[in-house]
């Protein structure tokens, strides 16, 4: 503890993935696909994140494949602008207590995607720094959107606006055509939404709203995920407007996802997006909003 270490190893099929580790956690960077960071968690204990295992290690062909962890997209999702397949191998240089993963160019869309990780030398949080560059000759508008797929069998909270605004409304969500307002996965709290997962339950289900908050949480294996990230007021974001946070689920895994504000890059412009992961260990699921705000937010005010 104290000290970051940056190896190279295999895992699980890929040959060149990077390992960091701080003695507490370690996250694991594949370099033969992506930019895509495959494992985070305890150092011996569960991946945080889902792994699909009919696609850990493969690399090349022409389809996009999920595989779990941790992504950066471009939003607002479009095809084949958002699934342009990331199976070729990346470039990657070491920082102080971390690395840089750069793709490169994408073929069709013209943007390069660079994501910037920093592991804390002394505890359990990992700061990453997200960007994309239009390498193409036309201005595009876009988000940068930060994806991470969680391991099934946990529940996501996300905190509700809850500023008084008088005679006007003070949120709004946005819903997919696939989405049902009855699902029994998701609770519709006073405060706090939260999103439970379940694997019997094959029907996709997503929502996405303003979290001016700036924080999200999901609770599996007795530990305590927190995504972390800036929500901009009076800017647009994708998806009506408003939604600087987007979450996720289907039989297999949940996503939560921070998104920045729309912008329209110049050639060779970039845009930026942070997030801060914090990890804790010997957590309780809440059972309801009073247990959320007893369990949960003293780890919100502690990161």
């Amino acid at each position: 503890m104290g000290r970051v270490k940056t190896i190279r190893k295999q895992y699980k099929g890929w040959e060149n993935c990077i390992e960091i580790s701080n003695g507490i956690v370690d996250l694991i960077a594949t370099t033969d696909v992506g930019p895509r960071i495959i494992r985070f968690g305890f150092i011996g204990k569960e991946n945080e994140f889902c792994e699909v295992e009919s696609q850990i290690g493969k690399i090349g062909g022409d389809e996009w494949n999920i595989f779990g962890g941790h992504r950066l997209w471009h939003s607002p999702e479009h095809k084949p602008r958002s699934y342009e397949p990331d199976n070729a191998k990346i470039e990657y240089w070491e920082k102080e207590n971390g690395i840089v993963l750069s793709q490169p160019v994408e073929a069709w869309a013209q943007i390069k995607k660079e994501i910037e990780v920093t592991i804390s030398p002394n505890k359990a949080q990992v700061t990453l720094l997200h960007r994309l560059i239009n390498k193409g000759a036309w201005p595009i508008k876009l988000a940068a959107w930060a994806l991470t797929v969680m391991a099934p069998g946990g529940k996501v909270i996300i905190p509700q606006v809850t500023k008084d605004t008088g005679l006007l409304p003070n949120r709004m969500i946005s819903l997919w055509p696939y989405t049902k307002l009855n699902d029994h996965r998701v609770y519709w709290g006073e405060k706090y939404i939260t999103l439970l997962h379940d694997s019997n339950a094959k029907e996709a289900f997503k929502i996405g709203m303003p979290n001016e908050d700036g924080w999200a949480a999901y609770v599996n294996h007795g530990h305590l995920f927190i995504k972390q990230f800036q929500h901009v007021k009076g800017v647009l974001y994708p998806d009506f407007g408003a939604s600087s946070f987007e979450t996720y689920t289907c039989d297999y895994m949940t996503e939560i996802e921070s998104l920045s504000p729309l912008v329209a890059l110049e050639p060779d412009e970039s845009v930026e997006h942070m997030e801060i992961w914090s990890l804790y260990d010997n957590v309780k699921v809440p059972e309801s909003e009073e247990e959320i705000e007893e369990i949960i937010l003293p780890f919100i005010k502690r990161t």
